[in-house]
């Protein structure tokens, strides 16, 4: 499968189901090596006069590594019958296997970044800013004893999208 690219501000959809309903796969690396996570948490918008996505990643989580290691990463989406995929590559460590192999799909070398060829929708963006999640900072802290009883706060990530493509 190829990828062309498009204007963002062409697309027609709701980051809220796409991203927290549909998921999206965050990832990051090189033709030598690369990581990926099913993510269901972010945002896309506006800031600093860009068009940006913001991506939330686990201390612990592997793909982190890779993030952190590289300017650029892929948010990519992906048609209905691959949400199981997703949910395999959200539930298992690429430190432990090669999981995309595992789940059938082709890694695509896209603009200094890897996503999938069964994609339907790749981002490619560039980081601009990280910051880790304080506990401090919640102004309801029901947040913080909900979603962070390991205390393991997520990164967030501010990224430019450099380039909307998608599935030719």
């Amino acid at each position: 499968m190829s990828f062309r690219e498009v204007d963002l501000k062409s697309l027609e959809f709701s980051p809220f189901a796409k991203i927290g309903d549909e998921w999206a796969l965050l990832t990051a690396g090189t033709t030598s090596g690369y990581n990926t996570m099913t993510v269901s948490w972010g945002g896309m918008g506006v800031l600093w006069g860009k068009d940006v996505v913001t991506v939330y990643v686990r201390p612990q989580r592997y793909t982190k590594e890779f993030v952190d290691a590289n300017d650029r990463f892929t948010l990519s989406f992906y048609a209905p019958e691959h949400k199981e995929a997703l949910r395999y590559l959200g539930t298992h460590s690429g430190r432990d296997s090669y999981k995309a192999t595992h789940v059938g799909f082709t890694p695509a070398y896209l603009d200094g970044s890897v996503a999938f060829e069964q994609a339907s929708l790749v981002l490619v963006c560039r980081k601009l800013y990280a910051d880790d999640i304080k506990p401090e900072k919640f102004l309801d802290g029901s947040i913080d004893a909900r979603c962070y009883p390991e205390k393991d706060y997520h990164t967030m990530y501010i990224a430019e999208v450099e380039h909307a493509l998608v599935s030719a």
